[in-house]
C-alpha cells in the first residue's frame, strides 16, 4: 500500500520530467548549425507546411504583396496573420513557440488516451457477463488506466517522426496540435470545443475534414440523449465555424476568396510535383496529361471519401478507433504528406495495447518501418547529389513506406475483430479434438 502511494505521487514528477527533457531536446535540435538542412528535408516539408515557404508569405504580406499571386504560399490566412504577428512583434519566441505547441499536442494526447480509457473500461464492465470464461483475462485491468496514457505520451513526445516534424518548424505541428485537442473535447464531451478545433485543422489542411464523423458519433454517446439531434447539432456546429473560418479568410484578404485556389485547391489539384514521402507525385509526374482529371479525382477520392463509409458502417461502435484509422490513412493517401502525419497516428496507437496480442505483422512493419525510413534519405541523397540513381529508387521507397503503413492499419483492425469474436467464444477452441486457428480471409 505504501509503495502505490508514493507511486502515485512520483507520478506527476516523471510527467514532468517527461515534458522537461522532451521540450530541451526540441529546443536545443532547433538551434543546432544544422537546422535549415532539417527544415529543408523532403520527408519533413512539404509545399504546404514548409517554414520557408510560410516565411516568404509573411514576407510578401509584409510589403502589401497578395501571397496568393503566386505559387509559393498555401497555408490559411488566419495562419499567414498569426505568424506574421509574431514574427512582427516577438521573432525570437518563434522555435520555443513551437516547442510548445508540440508539448501541448502531447499532453492533449496524454488526456484524450485517459478520457478513452476510462470510457472504454466503463463499457466493458457492461459486457463482462458476456464474455467467455476463456476470454475473460483478455479485459483490461485497472493497470491500464495509467499505463496506456503515460505509454501514449511517451511515443509522442520521442517518437523520431514528431520530433524531427518539430524541429523542421513545420505548420504540421500546429495541425497535429489542432486534431488532437478536437479529440480530446470529443472524449470529454465538450462538443462547441471539439467542432471548432476540428473546423480549424480542417480551414488549415482539408483532410481532417473526415474526423467530423467518429467525432459526432462520439460526442453522441457521451452526451446521452437524442442520438440524432446530436449529430445534427455536431455537424451544425462544425458547418458554421468552418464557414466562419472561410468567411474571417476572405475578410482578412480584402474580401476576396481567390485565396481559396491556392489553398484548397493547391490541395485537390496536386500542382506542385516536388517529391515527398506521399504517393500522388511520382504518379502525377509519369502520366499524360490528358488522363490527369482523371486519376487526380480518383486519387482524392480514394484519400477522402472511399474509407468513411464502410469502416464508420463496421466500427461505429467504437469511434476513437475509426478516427485513429482515419488519421491512419489520411496521412497515407494526402497529396502531400510527410513525417509530422505519421507519428501523430502512431502515438495513438497504444490506445489500443490489447489488440496487439492479436496483431500478426507487427516484426514486419516494425522492420519496414526502420528500413524505409533509413532508405529514404540515403537513396535520396544518391539521386539528387551523387546521381547514381534516379526517381525509381527514392518512390520504391516511399511506396514501400506506404505499404508497411496499410500492413499496418489492416493488422490492428483486423486484431480488433479477432478478439472481439474471441471474447465472444472463448480463445481455446477446438475442431476434431484438436486446436483450432481463427483465420480471416
Amino acid at each position: 500500500m505504501y509503495f502505490v502511494i508514493m507511486q502515485s505521487k512520483k507520478h506527476p514528477m516523471a510527467l514532468m520530467f517527461k515534458y522537461l527533457v522532451a521540450g530541451l531536446l526540441r529546443y536545443w535540435l532547433i538551434h543546432l548549425d544544422y537546422w535549415q538542412t532539417i527544415a529543408n528535408r523532403v520527408e519533413i516539408a512539404t509545399p504546404l507546411n514548409s517554414w520557408k515557404r510560410l516565411i516568404e508569405g509573411v514576407y510578401l504580406y509584409d510589403n502589401d504583396i497578395n501571397p496568393y499571386e503566386g505559387d509559393s504560399f498555401h497555408e490559411s490566412p488566419l495562419m499567414l496573420i498569426f505568424i506574421h504577428f509574431v514574427m512582427k512583434k516577438i521573432p525570437y519566441i518563434m522555435p520555443l513557440l513551437f516547442t510548445i505547441f508540440d508539448l501541448m499536442t502531447g499532453l492533449l494526447l496524454y488526456k484524450t488516451s485517459k478520457s478513452f480509457i476510462k470510457m472504454f473500461k466503463n463499457s466493458q464492465e457492461k459486457i463482462k457477463d458476456h464474455v467467455n470464461e476463456d476470454s475473460k483475462s483478455m479485459l483490461i485491468s485497472n493497470s491500464n488506466m495509467d499505463e496506456i496514457p503515460n505509454y501514449v505520451l511517451s511515443v509522442y513526445l520521442y517518437n523520431p517522426y514528431s520530433v524531427l516534424n518539430c524541429i523542421g518548424m513545420t505548420t504540421t505541428v500546429i495541425q497535429n496540435m489542432l486534431v488532437a485537442a478536437s479529440l480530446w473535447g470529443a472524449t470529454s464531451g465538450h462538443q462547441i470545443l471539439a467542432c471548432i478545433f476540428i473546423a480549424l485543422a480542417t480551414h488549415q489542411a482539408l483532410y481532417p475534414v473526415l474526423l467530423i464523423v467518429p467525432i459526432a458519433i462520439l460526442l453522441a454517446e457521451i452526451n446521452k440523449g437524442c442520438t440524432k439531434c446530436s449529430y445534427i447539432r455536431t455537424l451544425l456546429i462544425f458547418v458554421l465555424s468552418w464557414g466562419f473560418l472561410i468567411y474571417i479568410s476572405a475578410f482578412i484578404m480584402d474580401g476576396s476568396y481567390k485565396y481559396v485556389y491556392n489553398t484548397y485547391g493547391f490541395i485537390l489539384a496536386v500542382p506542385d510535383l516536388k517529391p515527398n514521402i506521399g504517393l500522388f507525385w511520382y504518379f502525377f509526374t509519369e502520366m499524360f496529361e490528358h488522363f490527369r482529371l482523371l486519376f487526380v479525382c480518383a486519387f482524392q477520392i480514394n484519400a477522402l471519401a472511399l474509407y468513411i463509409v464502410p469502416l464508420t458502417l463496421r466500427f461505429k461502435n467504437e469511434p476513437v478507433l475509426l478516427a485513429t484509422v482515419l488519421i491512419a490513412l489520411s496521412a497515407i493517401f494526402r497529396s502531400y504528406p510527410c513525417i509530422g502525419d505519421v507519428g501523430f497516428y502512431l502515438a495513438l496507437l497504444p490506445m489500443w495495447k490489447h489488440l496487439f496480442t492479436f496483431m500478426q505483422q507487427k516484426f514486419i512493419v516494425g522492420c519496414a518501418f526502420i528500413i524505409t525510413s533509413a532508405l529514404g534519405p540515403t537513396v535520396w541523397h544518391l539521386w539528387i547529389y551523387s546521381g547514381s540513381a534516379n526517381a525509381n529508387f527514392f518512390f520504391g521507397v516511399t511506396l514501400s513506406f506506404a505499404t508497411a503503413q496499410i500492413f499496418l492499419i489492416t493488422d490492428l483492425l483486423f486484431a480488433y475483430i479477432k478478439r472481439e469474436f474471441t471474447l465472444k467464444n472463448g480463445s481455446s477452441r477446438q475442431i476434431d479434438g484438436k486446436p483450432a486457428k481463427l483465420v480471416l480471409r
